[in-house]
């Protein structure tokens, strides 16, 4: 049996990303502009439908950074985030001299708390500062409680910037994730259910604002035959090149997703038969996952195992695995600012592990797997 490394979730490409990246050479359209980037853009936009709009850019990060400018974020504002997320959520907050405030996660779909989000907003508002803005996650691609968050949201009058970078094919009711926000991002990371090498885009409901986050990423450059700049700008257009790989990775979006989904029905059917352990599935039919990373949960207690011993005998047969991502609240340079919630995110984080999940598994890989799984729990 082969002992390549079984990566976590790596790059899987289609096949025709090389024919719109050699017309971008063959065209010297190289630049941060260009047919591909107008075309990546289009196919976003007619896959999200809900007559959205899609600027790209260089990452998922650059899009968060933009839509807290758009939404009017300065230093001193308070923003609510959850807390259970990758940093690249709450680190443009930092950037723009705001506060973050972290919210816990619920126990069905890992995603932010809506009783402890209406709890922050009270106290914080009792404080004289309202939150400006929510950053709300679909974390691991599940969608998040989509009706209650925004209930709140617009009860209180705080716009919703909808960070769906693990959740590009997951939809709730019907409709895609990143069309929920009053702005959308999506990542194409390396890992990501489908990659430009880098990248991301911003989800807008108008030309207005979508133009307006394009201007902000090409250094905001006036309108004149020479130089000039009236406000900040910033360098985080996709170029090109990279859009054309993304052109390529559309044509095999709902194909790739099916793929994860079928890892995440892999999983389920195993563990169905192991007591302890749980895996993080759709809590109803109203949600559809594309399940980016299947994640588990050990209660070690009834397992016999722990989430440690799991990833360990993994790592020895060269298959990666991680611990669900560590909460804000926990980190250093978080740990300062204010979290409201029970504590239902450190728990997960104590037992919860990511299993390999990339849309490029083998029947051999998925061998490899179970080999480790019998092992470890039989």
């Amino acid at each position: 049996m082969s002992n390549l490394k079984i990566w976590l979730s790596s790059p899987h490409m289609g096949g025709t990303e090389q024919n719109y990246v050699n017309e971008a050479f063959q065209t010297n359209w190289v630049a941060p502009l260009g047919p591909n980037v107008n075309g990546f853009e289009n196919d976003l936009e007619n896959y999200l439908g809900s007559n959205v709009k899609v600027g790209a850019l260089s990452s998922g990060t650059a899009a968060i950074h933009l839509g807290l400018i758009i939404l009017g974020i300065k230093a001193g504002d308070e923003v609510i985030c959850q807390s259970m997320t990758f940093s690249a959520s709450a680190n443009p907050i930092m950037y723009q001299g705001a506060t973050p405030v972290f919210i816990d996660s619920e126990k069905e779909t890992w995603n932010m708390c809506p009783k402890a989000l209406e709890e922050a907003i009270i106290d914080r508002t009792s404080k004289g500062k309202k939150p400006k803005a929510i950053i709300a996650v679909h974390l691991y691609g599940m969608p998040y409680k989509v009706d209650e968050i925004h209930s709140i949201a617009n009860k209180y009058e705080i716009p919703v910037l909808e960070d769906s970078a693990e959740a590009l094919g997951s939809h709730y009711k019907g409709k895609k994730c990143g069309t929920f926000g009053d702005i959308g991002i999506l990542s194409f990371n390396g890992n990501k259910i489908i990659t430009t090498s880098g990248g991301g885009a911003i989800v807008t409901k108008t030309d207005e604002i979508k133009n307006k986050a394009v201007f902000l990423s090409t250094q905001a450059r006036d309108n004149a035959p020479h130089y000039q700049h009236s406000e900040v700008g910033y360098n985080y257009r996709m170029s090109n090149i990279c859009a054309g790989i993304g052109r390529g990775q559309m044509e095999v979006l709902d194909a790739h997703v099916a793929l994860r989904r079928k890892m995440h029905d892999f999983y389920a059917s195993y563990f169905s038969e192991v007591a302890g352990v749980t895996v993080l599935s759709e809590p109803s039919a109203d949600y559809f996952s594309n399940h980016w990373l299947s994640a588990i949960v050990i209660d070690p207690k009834i397992a016999g195992i722990n989430r440690e011993q799991l990833r360990i005998a993994f790592d020895q047969n060269n298959i990666e695995s991680r611990p669900l991502w560590k909460p804000m609240h926990l980190q250093p340079i978080f740990e300062k600012y204010p979290y409201y919630g029970n504590r239902v995110a450190e728990s997960l984080f104590d037992i919860g592990l990511c299993l390999p999940s990339g849309s490029n598994m083998s029947a051999s890989d998925c061998d490899r797997i179970k080999s480790v799984l019998d092992h470890v729990f039989q």
